[in-house]
């Protein structure tokens, strides 16, 4: 049998239970969770990919992501409820014994950590500031009360750690998160509005910037191959398998889940279209890596400073608003890889908070010590989180244990895994030479 971890599922009860229907949580609630795990710092990086890419393979190459992301999610629960397993973990334990069972959970960690310190490093930018390319980006704080020392990255963060952060990893269960995660969804789409106005209203004033359909292949193969590159990206923006499984099985029908995450990558599909294409619109080629700093005051933008702070403080509080379900998932996956036989993470205090705190304060330590990991992170993005949404569920597909796998969805993964391995190998080739090239020069 498969380690298993019951602390974000649903307590053992009787059915005729009279709290058994209080105890699961809603489908709006799942659809808000999924789409808060898709919707991260991901979004920030469309534009950027609408440029590299062009319109029309930027979204196209959104479509076919969310849909394979939805059918690997469908390939990860089908699996799960053939077998006894509960978790990411366990399934992979059932098809590839122990050695997938960790390898499934280091990677999802990788994933989660590397994502909470992305978001802990946005979030001090956009309270502190940042210099980038010997360009000083002024945080909010400084702009509204000048440069104290209480309004510096650290201590900024702290509070931010301290207030918000810490009693909202405090929750056991995910669905209580369900309000928070609908708020940050809300400011997602508050981010596509004002977009979507500002590009609009460029429009009537003829100040768009020409968006190319098409990638620009002008400078030979190198081009060619960076393309491969920005697809990563995307990939990165549809990561929410691991947590699919908590988020199901605190549905009174875990296969209510699939449901959820249809919806959900529909709606997230629909956001990333429309960030990328009124973006990259508003900026064209001057789009930066992380489109937030083009609605910086000190990049000489054209837009008000009241919407500059609306964007960004919508966008900061989104992502402080993801956060604690990723510290989920990520406390789950490392309470599973140290404990897998001890009892529910929900009944034992001490194991709880002994997780809890290293990991919030680790990730504290990290967003401080580390100011600027973006180009790690995209490195990072073309291997562990291509493994976690498609190469390990199309090789539980493949591997077929349980003898569930139909011809239809051995050749939908076999296409899903050799795309995924192609595409990763030649992104990690071209970052290699890119980076060996710029440091040549």
């Amino acid at each position: 049998m498969s380690p298993t971890i019951k602390a974000p599922l649903l307590p053992n009860q009787e059915p005729s239970s009279s709290s058994s229907s209080e105890s699961h949580g809603s489908f709006a609630g799942a659809v808000f969770n999924i789409s808060t795990s898709i919707v991260g710092a991901g979004i920030m990086s469309i534009p950027a990919a609408f440029k590299v890419l062009g319109v029309i393979p930027s979204i196209s190459i959104i479509v076919i992501i969310a849909w394979l992301s939805n059918v690997s999610a469908g390939f990860l629960m089908k699996s799960t409820l053939v077998g006894e397993s509960t978790t990411y973990a366990g399934v992979m334990k059932d098809s590839f014994g122990k050695t997938g069972a960790v390898a499934v959970t280091i990677v999802s960690m990788v994933v989660t950590f590397g994502s909470m310190i992305i978001f802990s490093i946005i979030i001090g930018d956009v309270l502190s500031g940042n210099e980038k390319d010997g360009i000083v980006h002024l945080g909010l704080l400084q702009e509204w009360f000048g440069s104290h020392w209480w309004n510096t990255r650290f201590f900024g963060l702290l509070f931010i750690f301290v207030f918000l952060f810490f009693p909202l990893v405090l929750c056991r269960r995910v669905e209580r998160l369900a309000l928070s995660s609908a708020i940050s969804f809300l400011l997602a789409l508050l981010f596509v509005v004002i977009s979507s106005v500002l590009a609009i209203i460029a429009i009537v004033q003829g100040k768009t910037k020409t968006p190319r359909l098409f990638p620009d292949l002008n400078d030979g193969g190198l081009s060619f191959f960076s393309l491969f590159t920005a697809s990563p990206v995307i990939v990165t923006a549809f990561t929410f398998h691991f947590n699919v499984h908590p988020v199901g099985f605190e549905l009174k029908d875990p296969l209510d889940v699939l449901s959820a995450t249809r919806v959900s990558v529909i709606l997230c599909a629909t956001i990333y279209s429309a960030t990328g294409l009124f973006c990259y619109l508003l900026f064209g080629d001057s789009t930066m890596t992380d489109v937030l700093m083009n609605f910086d005051q000190s990049t000489n933008s054209s837009i008000g400073s009241l919407l500059n702070d609306i964007v960004r403080v919508s966008y900061a509080i989104h992502l402080m608003l993801v956060f604690p379900l990723l510290n989920f998932s990520l406390r789950a996956n490392l309470d599973e890889l140290l404990f897998p036989m001890k009892r529910s993470l929900v009944e034992d205090n001490k194991r709880f908070f002994g997780l809890t705190f290293p990991l919030l304060i680790s990730c504290f330590l990290g967003a401080i010590a580390i100011p600027d990991i973006w180009y790690f992170f995209q490195f990072l993005g073309s291997t562990s989180t291509v493994t976690i949404a498609f190469i390990f569920p199309a090789a539980i597909v493949l591997r077929n244990v349980n003898g569930f796998s139909t011809l239809r969805e051995k050749i939908v993964a076999s296409v899903m895994l050799v795309l995924a391995v192609a595409t990763s190998i030649i992104a990690i080739s071209t970052n290699i030479y890119t980076f060996t090239a710029t440091e040549e020069i």
